[in-house]
């Protein structure tokens, strides 16, 4: 029997139940997927940021129950720190956890004009001012974790924060958002992870659809 379950939401629009699994399928424990249908209420909310449901992800592992995805991530490590989802280094580790907490509590405007649709294409997308600001912060980060790390991931070997931040190279992809140099080598490197692409997949081949996500605005 799997000693871990993760609820999660659809794979092609929950952005956070992307992150949880992620991290969770990194740190290499054993672990059974709980699929909650885009049809539920709560979990419709949160992929509508309409409210921050507490449903998704949400791991329970030894009697521990773990609903927020950084608590998620923090939870991970501590108990498999063999992994690497933080560094090593204490300055490192700091710095890790300061842009996986912009992420987490950050971007809103990204999130509301790129809503997560991994199987949606919308070539030529007119990205809006605020939403192009959040981008090029997300590119600056991007830029000094791989220039410190010497990549191909932020902190050199694949961790939370790369986890964090992987919804959002989908959502570039999605809408046809185009970058350059370092950061367009480390999406393509997201993009063929082993753990991205199995994502990827199951999302592919999933027949439900949310009507307000499929709606090019």
């Amino acid at each position: 029997m799997p000693r871990a379950t993760l609820t999660i939401s659809s794979k092609n629009y929950s952005s956070w139940s992307f992150r949880g699994w992620l991290m969770t399928k990194a740190s290499g424990i054993d672990f059974e997927e709980i699929l909650v249908s885009p049809d539920d209420a709560d979990a419709r909310a949160e992929i509508l940021l309409l409210s921050p449901s507490i449903l998704v992800p949400c791991l329970t592992h030894g009697g521990a129950k773990v609903w927020d995805t950084l608590a998620i991530g923090e939870y991970l490590n501590e108990i498999a720190p063999k992994a690497g989802l933080l560094p090593k280094d204490r300055s490192q580790r700091a710095y890790c956890r300061s842009i996986c907490g912009e992420m987490h509590s950050g971007f809103v405007s990204l999130r509301a004009a790129l809503p997560m649709n991994i199987k949606g294409r919308f070539p030529n997308f007119k990205v809006w001012s605020k939403a192009r600001a959040d981008i090029e912060r997300i590119e600056t980060i991007w830029r000094d974790c791989l220039l410190a790390s010497g990549g191909p991931f932020l902190f050199g070997k694949f961790s939370m924060a790369d986890a964090m931040y992987a919804p959002v190279v989908t959502r570039l992809q999605t809408y046809d958002v185009k970058l350059s140099g370092a950061c367009a080598d480390y999406c393509a490197e997201i993009l063929k992870h082993p753990l991205v692409t199995e994502w990827v997949a199951a999302a592919e081949a999933e027949e439900e659809a949310i009507e307000e996500l499929e709606v090019e605005f």
